[in-house]
């Protein structure tokens, strides 16, 4: 086995919510001179967050999201230099709806260690708050933008859900929260499926609620521009 290893650092969801993060990780983070991280700029705040007197300038970044891939040759020099490196996103759990996992890949193919942190992950907290089968459930991601596809896509998740008992857990864009909730209501059967809408979760100001669709269709929530998770399941 190398002897480097590879941290995967969780971070909070909503801002200054730094009580969400263990001591025990923070102290971890702030020790790590190696990084691959989504955003340079949000790993350097929240570095500094977990502790004001970390010496950011001697930390190394790597940025790995939409524009820039995983660099997984500098991923293994620094592991097989026997370096402690750290994976960060900018928000929640790395590798989960989020980039990372072409990195522990790397890092599991030369035989280094690799050790997942405890953080929030809004997947899990929204499933733990929605009231829906936790012993059974799917995270599909993003749904298809246009149609035809993206209808086909909604009426099979119901239809998933309803056969099998199974959670259905999807994500989406924010600034087309709304037009989804308006797809959502549009397609699902209003009085046999429920829609669990999570918004901001750990954030004081935020939306964990669970009803039928008809019940969303004489409210509908404003949830523009807002990070939101959104889970359907039988009545």
């Amino acid at each position: 086995m190398n002897s480097g290893t590879l941290y995967l650092i969780p971070v909070p969801l909503a801002a200054d919510q730094i009580n969400t993060i263990p001591e025990a990780v923070r102290k971890q983070a702030c020790s790590l001179k190696y990084y691959f991280v989504e955003n340079i700029r949000t790993a350097r705040r929240f570095l500094k967050a977990f502790d004001t007197s970390v010496d950011i300038d001697s930390i190394t970044f790597s940025e790995v999201n939409k524009q820039n891939q995983a660099d997984v040759k500098l991923l293994k020099e620094w592991l097989k230099a026997g370096n402690e490196v750290g994976v960060m996103s900018e928000a929640g759990c790395p590798g989960i709806a989020d980039p990372g996992s072409d990195l522990v890949t790397a890092a599991q193919a030369i035989g280094s260690k690799v050790v997942p942190f405890v953080g929030p992950s809004s997947i899990f907290l929204s499933l733990m708050g929605s009231g829906f089968n936790g012993q059974s459930f799917r995270f599909v991601g993003y749904l298809p933008v246009k149609d035809p596809q993206r209808t086909k896509a909604i009426k099979d998740l119901e239809r998933i859900a309803h056969q099998q008992n199974e959670t259905q857990i999807f994500i989406e864009t924010p600034y087309r929260n709304n037009a989804l909730i308006e797809d959502l209501v549009k397609h699902l059967q209003p009085h046999k499926t429920k829609l669990c809408i999570a918004v901001d979760v750990t954030a004081p100001d935020q939306i964990l609620v669970t009803k039928t669709l008809a019940e969303w269709a004489a409210a509908k929530p404003d949830i523009h521009k807002r990070p939101a998770i959104f889970l359907i399941h039988p009545a």
